[in-house]
């Protein structure tokens, strides 16, 4: 709480001094860090937004600036080894997150995001969500905070991270300035990871309650993104882009099912809901390359309590409006307008996106490899992950120019698209087809594919840069917060600190990073 109140003081003068659009941005930043601004407004997604009449009144990032002109804080960091925080910035004006300080600072521990910063100036900054409705499972019922490394990614060939939210993993912002309330007109973006969520309550970003409780129809209007079921749907199977509008998930005025809400599950995916009195609109699209296309925009749902609305306000991200927080997505980039931004402006903010060129952030990984992998921990390095002949057990152990042929085919592996998560990987024993890595009982094993959707997740894991530094890291799809680990020669998915011996906070970092080697075999 003291540090979301250091926050608040902070920006009471940029709340009173600054007005909304570029030029507010522009003197946040110099405000934040003293810094003067090398570039002129221009066509960022704010200085967009505002040029067609719709200001952005918060916009919040982990990858970019959001305007040409903005300098200041994307989002702040707490390392586990002593607490302390470090705001992450920009590399220029207008420009990329500088991840390497991040890098530098978390290197030989985990960090994790504390702070996401508005850009608009008015100071609606994210920070840990509260218990509300719903508890969080962090000390005093808050939500978990997001780890600051567990979603790589490029853009514009910069180096960056995402919000990774796993179940349980929360941000919010009860007392906003500018924000719709009521009735008001507004409208929302987001870039999300497409193939990353899940069925749970709620994969939200946009306007909530400020109590965290459900208080009814309508107080609510914010992007959902996920294939939860319960209250809506939209065509196929989904994951589909719908407004959480509180006790609903809509994809249209149908409180139900309605067949123009697609399934969609672009590797990065932008999505957009807006809505003025009686009228409001779903529209998406591929953050990486097209347009965007409306799949909806009409008259509010046929429901009680949904027209006119009754928005109060607040800002949430990977929760629902009353902390529902069992749902898991992952975000890079978002804004909130004042006012029903036109087609056009979205469409130019779309062309915008795609300019940028998000990608995968790590290399070295391509479907079809072959690969081995070296342990980076000081015990192990000439030590390579294999599975064991005498069982289906996979183990570390030395590995040389001199061994068998079976050791160095039992050392390495085919790389495959993730079987539940393309945008991941999954590893194929070079030399027993169609058996994979795979953990059970957090243990792994080598295993033939049952085709199940349990053993797709537990055979794929999401690359990141390394926890100590050097190579790479591979934290499991189903168990985001669980890395592939040696311990005592064995390997397993294991946390930083718990109950079971493998999750042993002793040389976590180390035992967690693995160098991509030639193939053995």
């Amino acid at each position: 709480m003291s540090l979301l109140r250091s926050i608040r003081l902070s920006d009471r003068f940029r709340r009173w001094a600054l007005s909304t659009g570029a030029a507010g941005a522009l003197v946040a930043g110099m405000l934040t860090l003293g810094t003067q601004p090398s570039q002129a407004a221009g066509s960022q997604p704010c200085d967009l937004y505002a040029s067609g009449g719709t200001a952005c009144v918060a916009a919040h990032s982990t990858t970019r600036a959001l305007y040409s002109a903005y300098n200041g804080r994307l989002y702040q960091v707490r390392r586990a080894s002593d607490n302390t925080t470090k705001d992450i910035g920009v590399l220029s004006a207008g420009g990329y997150a500088n991840a390497a300080t991040q890098d530098s600072f978390c290197a030989g521990t985990s960090c994790v995001i504390t702070v996401i910063y508005d850009q608009s100036g008015r100071g609606n900054n994210l920070t840990q969500a509260p218990p509300g409705g719903f508890n969080g499972p962090a000390a005093g019922g808050y939500d978990n905070l997001a780890d600051a490394t567990a979603a790589p990614v490029t853009i514009a060939g910069h180096k960056a991270y995402g919000v990774l939210v796993a179940p349980g993993t929360g941000y919010r912002d009860n007392h906003t300035s500018g924000i719709a309330t009521g009735d008001q007109a507004e409208g929302m973006y987001a870039i999300l990871d497409g193939t990353h969520y899940n069925g749970g309550c709620c994969f939200d970003y946009g306007n909530a309650e400020t109590s965290g409780l459900d208080t009814g129809n309508g107080h609510m209007e914010a992007i959902y993104f996920g294939n939860n079921k319960v209250w809506g749907s939209g065509a196929g199977n989904g994951p589909w882009v719908m407004a959480d509008l509180e006790n609903g998930l809509f994809s249209g005025a149908n409180p139900h099912l309605n067949t123009n809400d697609p399934t969609v599950n672009n590797r990065f995916l932008t999505a957009i809901v807006k809505g003025e009195p009686g009228r409001w609109a779903i529209r998406g699209g591929n953050a990486q390359s097209g347009g965007l296309s409306t799949y909806y925009n009409g008259a509010r749902p046929s429901v009680a309590g949904y027209n006119p609305m009754s928005k109060e306000g607040a800002i949430i991200l990977g929760i629902g409006g009353d902390n529902s927080n069992g749902a898991a997505g992952t975000f890079y980039e978002g804004v909130m307008t004042s006012g029903y931004p036109s087609d056009a402006t979205e469409n130019a903010v779309q062309a915008n996106i795609t300019s940028v060129g998000y990608g995968s952030g790590v290399s070295g990984l391509a479907p079809g490899s072959r690969i081995s992998l070296r342990a980076t921990t000081a015990c192990c390095t000439n030590d390579y992950l294999r599975h064991d002949d005498a069982d289906t057990n996979v183990v570390i152990s030395a590995v040389s120019s001199s061994s068998s042929a079976t050791d160095k085919a039992d050392a390495t592996w085919v790389v495959r698209a993730g079987l539940a998560n393309s945008a991941c990987v999954s590893f194929e024993s070079a030399n027993d087809t169609g058996q994979y890595l795979r953990h059970s009982a957090f243990q792994m094993h080598l295993d033939a594919s049952d085709g199940s959707a349990t053993f797709a997740q537990d055979a794929t894991f999401c690359p990141q840069p390394g926890n100590n530094g050097q190579g790479v890291a591979f934290p499991s799809v189903n168990y985001p917060e669980r890395y592939l680990r040696h311990y005592n020669f064995t390997a397993y998915i294991a946390g930083n600190g718990g109950s079971n011996a493998w999750d042993n906070a002793n040389a976590w970092a180390d035992d967690t990073s693995w160098l991509v080697a030639t193939p053995w075999a």
